[in-house]
């Protein structure tokens, strides 16, 4: 069954929260971000105001003097009018610098950091009718219908009243001082535009949560996204199962170099060899330094031969220690018995191949517990 058919109750696994975000998709709170833009700038309006006016007003009374110079020499106007232009500049540079920041700032305030292109890269199937038509009908797009709808009509509501109850002070303008209606008009605006920030403050101290809330949901997942995100996570059993066997392989192969260190060698006697490895000074047990199956059985046989190490059949110990035994680790204590009777059948006869006692008897066969032996369990399983 399709995921896309199921019901997505489960919540989002940090693998595809993390996978969302390099997509570029976190919880943003786009009136969060009005607010830091309106309050940052009216807040930084406020703070250049002063000075800001300052010189509005020195390059106004220079503007509007008109002596018996001016009217000489016309580029002394020019002159005035690029003064003015320069002033105007600068605090147009300040002020969207300072507003620049504080966007930025909100807007990490929610989701934080995200560097990804995948926003802006150019996807076509965007621009697919049917598809759009399809997400104007969203939950989502209904949360922010209604949403945009309540902040539209509180903002004309607060913004007619203010207007309506302010028409006389507008008015009263026109008859007063320009420095004092420039110093009436700036109070007139503050006053209104704290007005506003209290509608947006409302709307995002709702709308930070709810944008929180709708991303969970948006990255909600089924149980069969769960399983499937599990089993790439953890990788697919059989293809685990071969790498493991594939590195026992490679490992075995590579120990074919530490044959020449062992001690003795058994066989089953065709399929399978393993090389013993024990120094009652360094070792706690033996060891099994390799082991091989089939061809490389052979081939270590064929090491040992050449480097005058006994090799000894013993199939059951042989499979025992193949199937139970790591390569450069001590043996189960389970074969140690086993083991040392080998073991000790080997000092006998290296001690008669040096001429200093009798030649011993047939090689011993060790006591093998049947779980130990992949045959026996073979046997065990035929009906």
């Amino acid at each position: 069954m399709d995921s896309s058919s199921q019901d997505k109750n489960l919540p989002a696994s940090e693998r595809k929260l993390q996978k969302a975000r390099d997509d570029g998709q976190v919880a943003r709170s786009r009136d969060l971000s009005h607010l830091a833009v309106l309050g940052g700038g009216a807040a930084a309006l406020m703070v250049l105001a002063p000075m800001m006016l300052d010189h509005i007003k020195t390059q106004l009374t220079w503007q509007l003097l008109f002596d018996a110079q001016a009217l000489k020499d016309p580029n002394i106007m020019v002159n005035r009018l690029g003064a003015m232009v320069a002033v105007g500049l600068v605090a147009c540079t300040v002020f969207a610098a300072v507003v620049s920041v504080i966007a930025i700032l909100g807007a990490l305030a929610t989701g934080g950091w995200v560097a990804s292109m995948k926003p802006i890269t150019p996807d076509f199937s965007r621009i697919n009718p049917l598809s759009g038509f399809g997400r104007m009908f969203t939950k989502d797009k209904a949360t922010e219908v209604g949403k945009m709808t309540f902040i539209a009509f509180m903002l004309l509501l607060v913004g007619f009243n203010y207007l309506q109850s302010g028409l006389d002070t507008l008015g009263a303008l026109v008859l007063q001082p320009s420095t004092h209606a420039i110093t009436t008009l700036a109070d007139w605006l503050t006053n209104g535009m704290a007005q506003m920030l209290v509608v947006i403050l409302v709307v995002a101290t709702i709308d930070v949560p709810l944008q929180a809330y709708l991303h969970k949901s948006r990255m909600k997942m089924s149980h069969q996204e769960m399983k499937q995100e599990s089993k790439e996570s953890d990788g697919n059993p059989q293809m685990k199962g071969r790498l493991r066997q594939r590195q026992r392989d490679i490992a075995q192969g590579n120990s074919i170099s530490a044959v020449p260190k062992a001690d003795f060698v058994l066989m089953n006697p065709t399929h399978y060899a393993v090389a013993i490895q024990y120094d009652d000074q360094t070792m706690n047990a033996p060891r099994v330094i390799s082991k091989g199956a089939d061809l490389l059985a052979f081939k270590i046989r064929d090491i040992a031969k050449e480097n005058a190490i006994p090799v000894l059949q013993s199939p059951m110990l042989a499979r025992a220690l193949y199937a139970n035994a790591e390569i450069d680790q001590d043996i189960p204590t389970s074969l140690y018995t086993a083991v040392a009777q080998v073991l000790a059948y080997i000092y006998r006869l290296k001690a008669a191949m040096r001429g200093e006692g009798p030649q011993p008897g047939e090689v011993p066969t060790p006591f093998v517990p049947p779980e130990l032996d992949p045959l026996s369990k073979v046997i065990a399983a035929t009906p």
